[in-house]
Parts: structure tokens; C-alpha cells; sequence
């Protein structure tokens, strides 16, 4: 039995594996584009130059419009959530960027658990049709003469191994794709409350600053 004889033979379970396999190459697609193209920062460290720069010089509102200019980011619409809050007392700008943060990380790992439950469920899925495969066969093989014997219980078996075959085809790429994303995900969650962090350092070092100035230009004079 070829395999495309398999597929159209055993609809009934090949078609879940099927749509598991398609339901996971979606999610794979959409995760890679989104965690490797659009929810990466390409030069992180000019980033953070450039805003401190304007945030040294009391350029706030530049430097808001500079985390606009990448608002698909999760790094920059964290930063952007402290920036908004700099004129509020230091409790609620950590607030702030604690929210964005938690939604930031969230955005990052959506939908990547999937992948693992697609491939355990396309496994197990694959050893179901594999069992129903060799009931069928043996069922057959007890009703059978003893001529046509040898070919249903090949044929059993045959549709037992592609079964297993199409359930590890799926999961095989589905784990795989899982461990990337995930170490990718684990990456930029990182670089996230890295941002956060660094956030808050900066506009403490604003505030410090403007309200030790006086104080030196008092001493000065």
C-alpha cells in the first residue's frame, strides 16, 4: 500500500493529524515572523543611545516619538509606557512598566505553547491509527481464507506504520520549531525587562539631576 493510498483509505483518522499538521505550520509561521522579524530591535544599543541622549537633555517628548517610530516592538512600547508616566510619582512609574512588561512577555510567548500539545497530540493521534490498523488486520485476517491471509495482513500493517509515520511527521517539526521559538521568546522576554529596567534607571538619573542642580548652582554662587 503507497502512502497516498493511505491518506484516501483512512480519512477518518488521517485527517485530524492533517489538521493539527496545518493548525501547527500556521502558528510556526506566524511565530517565526513575528519573534524574528517584527518583535526584534535591530540595533538595541543605538536605541538605548539615542534615548538617553534625549532624556539627558529633557527631550522627553522625542524620545516617545522615537519608541513610536518601532511601536510593533514589545522593547520599545514598554520603554515607551515609563516615558509616558515620567511626570508621575516613581511607585506608579513602576507600575506602569510592570504592566507593560507583563503584556510585552505575554505578546512575545503567545500561542508557542501550542506547538508542544500539536506534536504530543499528532503522536498519540499517529499510535491510535497504528492500534486501529492492526484490529483491522488481525479482524480480517480471522475471517479470512488462507490465500488471501498473507496480503490483508500485510496490508494491515502497512496502514499500521504510515499511521505511526504521519503522527511523528507532524510532531517531529512541531517540537523542533517549539525549542527555537522558545529560546528565541526567552531572548527577547529578557531584553524586555532589560528595558525596564534600564527605563527606570534613566529617568531616575533625570529626576536626581534637575533636583540637584539648583542646589550645585547655589553653592557656585
Amino acid at each position: 500500500m503507497s502512502f497516498i493510498e493511505f491518506l484516501t483509505q483512512n480519512l477518518g483518522h488521517v485527517l485530524p493529524i492533517l489538521v493539527a499538521g496545518a493548525l501547527g505550520l500556521a502558528i510556526i509561521l506566524e511565530r517565526i515572523t513575528l519573534l524574528y522579524s517584527f518583535y526584534s530591535l535591530k540595533n538595541i544599543d543605538g536605541f538605548y543611545e539615542d534615548l538617553t541622549q534625549k532624556i539627558t537633555h529633557g527631550k522627553m517628548s522625542e524620545a516617545i516619538q522615537r519608541c513610536d517610530q518601532e511601536s510593533r516592538v514589545p522593547l520599545c512600547q514598554v520603554v515607551k509606557s515609563g516615558l509616558c508616566r515620567a511626570h508621575l510619582p516613581e511607585v506608579m512609574i513602576e507600575d506602569g512598566l510592570r504592566i507593560a512588561t507583563h503584556q510585552a512577555q505575554s505578546l512575545v510567548q503567545k500561542r508557542i505553547g501550542y506547538l508542544a500539545t500539536i506534536a504530543n497530540v499528532s503522536t498519540l493521534l499517529g499510535l491510535f491509527g497504528t492500534i486501529l490498523g492492526l484490529i483491522h488486520s488481525f479482524e480480517a485476517v480471522g475471517h479470512a481464507d488462507a490465500q488471501q491471509k498473507s496480503a490483508l495482513l500485510s496490508a494491515g500493517i502497512s496502514t499500521a506504520m504510515n499511521a505511526t509515520l504521519l503522527g511523528l511527521g507532524v510532531a517531529i517539526p512541531c517540537m523542533i520549531a517549539y525549542s527555537f521559538l522558545v529560546n528565541r521568546a526567552n531572548q527577547l522576554t529578557s531584553q524586555i525587562e532589560d528595558a525596564s529596567l534600564k527605563t527606570m534607571d534613566l529617568l531616575k538619573q533625570r529626576f536626581y539631576s534637575t533636583v540637584d542642580s539648583p542646589t550645585e548652582d547655589r553653592k557656585i554662587a
